[in-house]
């Protein structure tokens, strides 16, 4: 079975560009293969309409929180909310969240999801830092559009399947809290090239086996990239490729799956049971 990890940027550009890691699963086993950069969303929404079977796991909020989506009086279906979103500029979406945020005390101005508070991950209405507003912005209708399957989410294609994916989390499974990337050159560290060594050596020494269930093969220039886009790829397609182990016990996915919000594909989150 193909198994792709899929780190996504809002603004795929030759210094930063979408990443993908296709790997090969074979039974519990995930052997890394191919890594590609993809400099714009042609690229990305080509890659989607490739052939199944194949699973796909991919870093950005597929969806947004159920209290935001019913304060703000969007359509109360992912598929609605999506539509909408589709039709919007970037600008006219960033102007919306902000008119949204503005008004509301502190402590209420963004919701995270169900899945955000087990992940420990940001609101997918933010904008500035880590922009995953925008993320889901750019992601989340190319998603509806292509047709894939989303479990609990979207029915598309059963040969082509995708699950939302989170590196941080299983990155802080494996090594806590130390820091392993910094797009900033000026701020690279010895530290963070050490951190992503660490991670490495855990993922391919079986770290994972108790939790994931899964072996995993990977080369050691995944750790090369500073900004560790190439070692987020790889820690996708594990989210992805456990999903597809668990595809008889719905992907994995918690007993209940809000549809309007989404899920994130990994098994050492407290989802409310799965």
């Amino acid at each position: 079975m193909k198994a792709y990890g899929i780190d996504f940027t809002s603004r795929p550009k030759r210094h930063k560009p979408i990443t993908c890691l296709a790997c090969e699963l074979k039974g519990t086993h995930l052997e890394a293969g191919e890594l590609q950069e993809w400099t714009n969303f042609e690229q990305f929404e080509a890659a989607l309409q490739r052939p199944g079977p194949w699973i796909a796991g991919i870093d950005f909020p597929f969806g947004q929180a159920k209290k935001f989506i019913e304060t703000i009086h969007w359509p109360t279906s992912w598929q609605g909310y999506v539509k909408l979103v589709g039709t919007l500029t970037r600008q006219e979406f960033r102007d919306a969240l902000n008119a949204y945020r503005e008004p509301r005390p502190a402590g209420n101005k963004e919701h995270r999801r169900h899945t955000d508070k087990a992940a420990g991950s940001i609101s997918p209405q933010k904008l500035y830092g880590v922009p995953v507003g925008l993320m889901f912005f750019e992601g989340a209708p190319r998603l509806q559009r292509s047709g894939v399957t989303i479990p609990h989410m979207q029915i598309g294609d059963p040969n082509r399947i995708v699950v939302e994916a989170y590196p941080g989390v299983l990155a802080r499974h494996l090594i806590g809290h130390q820091s392993y990337k910094q797009d900033t050159k000026a701020k690279q560290t010895r530290a963070h090239y050490e951190a992503r060594k660490d991670l490495l050596a855990a993922i391919r020494d079986g770290k994972l086996l108790p939790t994931h269930g899964l072996t995993i093969n990977a080369p050691d220039t995944l750790i090369d990239d500073p900004g560790a886009d190439h070692l987020d790829a790889l820690l996708c397609a594990i989210q992805a490729a456990w999903a597809w182990t668990q595809r008889n016990n719905g992907f994995g996915a918690p007993n209940e799956v809000d549809p309007l919000e989404g899920w994130i594909a990994d098994p050492t989150l407290d989802q409310g049971g799965a």
